[in-house]
């Protein structure tokens, strides 16, 4: 009797994920927190797939342990949080969200710029002090003034638009070649966009390189009283750099939703530099924490990792080569994943032919040092051919489906 698949979620994903993989056979176990290295490598032996979110950090040392894993689930944008050549290596496949959560942070940095710039927080909290200050002295309209957007990916660009909807001026720097949406003009170097800009706003990714990428010197070049926004990631702006800032009155004030070191789960305590300070709005890392944005996350990946598990599906793998074959009816299917050396469809193929297990279909997708192939066949695989494949020395991982 086939085992069913287990899958382990982690860190409060949404229901839908949940319902999804059960109906296709799942068993799954969910936990509201995250795990921290440990605790995961205690639970994760028999796992088939695991779903995270932002805290739970995926290590070499966790993938030498889960022995069953065929795949991770990230159920957020970023991967930073999952060691992807340690997984790609023991062919485990990896899916996020990049796109689902857009909409829900792009509202979140609209609301700070706009609660910010009218300095609603401050008016909020002496109202509930019992303080009746009504003044225009500090508070502005968005409309007129200049929005900087550092990074214009999927995020950067739809907060462009909503942005210039409000009457914003847009500029946008980013490494990379992008298109400018609506009036939004691209600066070249991030001191220009800096020097011109009332807000400044990150949506930088998660790579290494990033690290300490906004610090005292980006800080000095921005425009005396400007806003300063980081919806992205927690180690790529200076904070210390940022309260000293903030104090002298440099900056008029700031927003921000990730941090360094975060708390595992609700009601650990938060530690921050940035505590106390006026004008200072700070959120426990819910940029794409809306109920619409986690159903759609959860739906979404869910369905990555069901898909890749039953068909072999890896469409949109942050780490492994991305390919859908739909499967014929009345055949076998298996796929392997390789090493991405020349002539190693020979030899597999050379295998099927020895045993003379005639291929139906067959897609073979490569990426960078590996390559993934799914194949169809009217014949049944044999345990001898299965040996043969599995110890070819190309072959990083082989599934029968």
């Amino acid at each position: 009797m086939t085992t069913a698949p287990r899958a382990l979620l982690l860190e409060q994903i949404h229901p839908d994920a949940e319902e999804i993989l059960r109906s296709s056979g799942f068993e799954v176990e969910s936990l509201p927190r995250a795990l921290d290295e440990d605790e995961l490598i205690e639970r994760i032996a028999d796992v088939t797939v695991l779903g995270i979110r932002s805290k739970t950090n995926v290590t070499d040392r966790v993938l030498e342990h889960a022995t069953n894993l065929v795949s991770i689930g990230a159920f957020c944008i970023g991967t930073n949080q999952i060691e992807l050549d340690a997984a790609a290596e023991r062919g485990i496949t990896v899916f996020n969200a990049p796109f689902s959560n857009t909409r829900s942070v792009v509202e979140l940095a609209i609301a700070e710029i706009i609660a910010m710039t009218r300095r609603l927080t401050e008016k909020n909290a002496l109202m509930h002090d019992g303080v009746w200050d009504k003044s225009a002295d500090g508070a502005h309209e968005v409309r007129g003034r200049t929005l900087g957007i550092v990074g214009y990916g999927n995020i950067g660009t739809q907060l462009s638009v909503l942005a210039e909807n409000l009457g914003m001026k847009v500029l946008f720097f980013d490494t990379a070649d992008k298109l400018a949406l609506g009036n939004a003009t691209r600066c070249m170097t991030m001191h220009d966009l800096l020097a011109q800009s009332d807000v400044v706003t990150l949506h930088v990714d998660g790579r290494a390189s990033n690290k300490n990428f906004f610090g005292e010197d980006d800080f000095a070049a921005m425009k005396p009283g400007a806003l300063f926004l980081n919806l992205s990631r927690g180690f790529v702006v200076d904070y210390a750099a940022l309260r000293a800032r903030i104090e002298s009155g440099a900056i008029a004030g700031a927003a921000v939703d990730v941090f360094p070191v975060e708390p595992k789960g609700r009601g650990d305590e938060f530690k921050s530099e940035l505590r106390g300070l006026p004008n200072v709005i700070l959120t426990p890392h819910i940029g794409g924490s809306t109920e619409e944005a986690q159903q759609d996350i959860g739906r979404f990946v869910a369905g990555k990792l069901r898909d890749f598990v039953l068909d072999g599906a890896t469409a949109m793998s942050v780490n492994l080569p991305g390919l859908a074959l739909p499967q014929q009816p009345d055949t076998n299917r298996l796929i392997i994943i390789h090493r991405n050396v020349p002539g190693v469809m020979a030899t597999i193929n050379g295998v099927f032919a020895e045993h003379k297990a005639n291929v139906e279909a067959q897609l073979l997708a490569t990426r960078g040092e590996y390559g993934y192939v799914v194949t169809d066949t009217s014949a049944a695989f044999t345990d001898e051919m299965l040996a043969q494949l599995r110890a070819l020395p190309e072959t990083v991982r082989l599934r029968l489906l």
